[in-house]
Formats: structure tokens, sequence, C-alpha cells
């Protein structure tokens, strides 16, 4: 089992390079290994970390007694103090020519910085996920428009075995690398509690936990279908604005991710209905579901490696038009379909719905991927796009 210490995240050197110019904030889901990344930067540059969490961090931070001396200054969990946004606004203005500065949080930063004194245009912002088959074995990353040429030449026995670890562990660090089912599990049910009765209680107003627990381990049967709210509503006889306003929570805390159906007049798609996944993905039960939730992981880690380290606007949607044609995944660069993808949990021939959306709209990119099988198959253009029938393990470590 391949141990934590010797997985490099692959976002730390364009961390490091950011980090020069302005501050970063680093974003993902708790116990995703930020403050891990965060030691390895203190370890190379001279610097203090502050933890909002910890009594004595928190009083250095209020009263601005922070270590002068340090070259970097890591704060994390920040945005649990109420006035984070103006504090870190005018330590940065003061020290900028001085000290770099790393904010990382288990929320969406780049939400809860919004309102007040914005931030903007002085701060990078990343995202951490949990790993990746190409991370795990420290590939190089492809140009954008390379990407899913699948260049990238790797031993493919290994990925498959690290897809299949990844797909009973999860990939946070911890599960994953401790390569044990009973460690695992033991994890994810400590994971869970401290989620919701610590991290959102300190943030959100929520006056029934209870009924949010059993809503957060309700969701995973959803994977890969609909989401019906109004489903939700009544299994936990709560109102549609409570569960909305709970999925939302879960959102900015990056404890699930809705996926949007891609809108277009020509192809009577659908507008309004959303997918939702887990970051953890091996919290839902189903293999099918799991291992299509994992792709979903892996597509949205490329649209938001695309967005923050390129600039270029990249999105996660999802097909699916008035007749009930679906496909899995679309990802938009630019807002333009960039890349199709059907997930399939054996081999198949194309499917009759990947093959009417690539007669219907130009997608450069097509990928028919399955989790059991070998075969690897390029199959004739379809209105332009390049068509791949391809295992799961040789398409995802393509990916960043």
């Amino acid at each position: 089992m391949i141990q934590n210490t010797t997985i490099t995240r692959r976002v730390e050197s364009v961390i490091k390079k950011d980090l020069e110019k302005k501050m970063v904030l680093l974003a993902g889901p708790r116990q995703c290994g930020k403050t891990t990344l965060a030691e390895r930067l203190l370890k190379e540059t001279k610097g203090s970390y502050y933890n909002w969490d910890i009594d004595g961090h928190r009083k250095l931070i209020k009263y601005n007694e922070l270590d002068l001396k340090a070259k970097l200054w890591v704060f994390d969990e920040i945005h649990k103090y109420k006035s984070w946004r103006n504090w870190l606004k005018g330590t940065f203005d003061l020290h900028k020519n001085k000290h770099k500065i790393l904010v990382s949080g288990s929320a969406k930063l780049d939400i809860y910085s919004r309102g007040g004194d914005s931030l903007q245009g002085r701060y990078f912002f990343h995202r951490l996920h949990p790993f990746t088959i190409s991370e795990i074995l420290n590939l190089d990353v492809n140009e954008i428009n390379k990407i899913p040429e699948l260049e990238q030449e790797t031993n493919f026995k290994q990925a498959k075995n690290i897809l299949q670890d990844l797909l009973e562990f999860g990939g946070f660090p911890e599960p994953f690398c401790s390569g044990s089912k009973q460690e695992s599990l033991r994890w994810h049910l400590t994971y869970s509690t401290r989620l919701i009765r610590e991290d959102i209680r300190d943030l959100e107003r929520v006056f029934d936990l209870d009924k949010m627990e059993t809503l957060y381990e309700h969701l995973p049967f959803t994977v890969g279908s609909i989401l019906s709210i109004n489903s939700l509503r009544e299994d936990l006889e709560v109102n549609f604005r409570t569960v909305k306003n709970w999925i939302d929570i879960f959102e900015k805390n990056y404890v699930c991710f809705k996926v949007l159906p891609l809108g277009a007049k020509k192809i009577k798609a659908v507008k309004k209905e959303s997918k939702l996944y887990f970051w953890d993905w091996s919290f839902v039960e189903k293999r099918s579901a799991r291992f299509e939730n994992l792709i979903a992981t892996h597509l949205l880690r490329l649209c938001h490696w695309i967005t923050d380290v390129y600039g270029e606007k990249s999105e996660l949607r999802y097909y699916r038009d008035i007749r009930g044609r679906e496909v899995d995944f679309i990802v938009l660069k630019n807002n333009q379909p960039w890349l199709a993808v059907e997930v399939k949990e054996s081999e198949q021939d194309i499917d009759s719905n990947l093959n009417y959306l690539l007669n219907k709209v130009k997608i450069p990119y097509a990928f028919q991927v399955h989790l059991d099988g070998e075969k690897f198959k390029r199959l004739p253009d379809i209105n332009g796009s390049k068509v791949h029938i391809i295992p799961a393990h040789i398409f995802l470590v393509n990916l960043p």
C-alpha cells in the first residue's frame, strides 16, 4: 500500500509559484490533506502555522501577535472567524511585501469571502481534491488540449490496482493509505459526526442536526439518479426549503457537489434537474453508483485544474433530454462542450444515447469508460468527435 508521505500533491508546485505573487486560498474537504500540504511548505520556508480551532492560535490572530520573523504565514480554518475577510485583507495589505500568506479551510472560501470588503484581486484560489490515480503515480500533467489525446504512458497494471483501492477506500489520505477496510469504516464513522457536529455547526445555523445527519446518510442512495428534493422532504418530514438549504450547506462544506444539465434548445435538454455526487465516493454502497461517483470526482478535479491553474472557465455537466436519453458527463471548456463521458460497469458497445448526442452536438472528444474488462478501442469519428471505448484506469491516468 502506498504511504501518504510519498504522495506529492499535484497542486503544491503551483501554490509555491502563486505565493510569490499573491496570497493563496486553499479549500477542500476536511482531512483531505490541506494541513499536510501546508506543513510541507512550512518546512521549505521558515514560517508559522495558526489554526483558528486552537485557543492559543485564535488569540494570536485576534490581537495581531503574529511571528514577524516568519516568511510564510499559514492560517487554517480562519473562515470561522466572523471578521476574517476584513482581518485578512488588512493583514495582507500591511505585510504583503515581507510575508507570504496561505489560507486553508474545509469550506468554500471563495463563497465565504463574498460580501463586505472583498478580497478580490489579492489571492489565487485552489481546491485540494481526494487522491487521483495520476497523482498517486506521480505522473506529469499534459497541457490542457493534450489531456484527452491519451498520450500518457504508465504501468497500466499498477493503475488498475490503484483504481480498485480508490474504489474500495475512497481518495482521502487516511483511509486510502491504511489499506484496511476496518480502519476505513472507523474513519468514515468519525468523519461524518465531526463534519456535522463541529464544522457545520460552527458555520451555519442548523436547528435540527439529527435530521441533517439523517439526510447525510440518505443522500448516497441518490447518486446516479436525478435529485428529488421533494422525495427527500417527504422521507425526512421537513419542508422543501429546509432540505434544499441543508444540501446547499453540504455543498459549501465540500460534502457533495451538484452536476447540472447541459442546456441546449436543439437537443431538447432538461434545464433544471440536477444530479448529486459525493467528494467521498466510498460512502456510496452500490458498486455501479460508486464507480460513477469516482469518475465524476475525477472529472470535477479536471474542471477545477483547468480553472484554478490555467484561468479558463470549465464546468462539469450531464446530458438528459425530455425523452429520457442521458449521457453521464459533459466537460465544458470556455462554455463549449469539450469532453463527453459515458460510464459503464462492464464492457459494452457504444451507448446509443452517447451516439445520439454526438450526432446532435459537436464535442471534440468522447469516452465510454468501463470498470470491468480490457477492451480499448478507437471508434470511427462521429460528427468530428474522437471516440474511445476504454478501461477506466487508462482513461483516468490521463487526467490531472
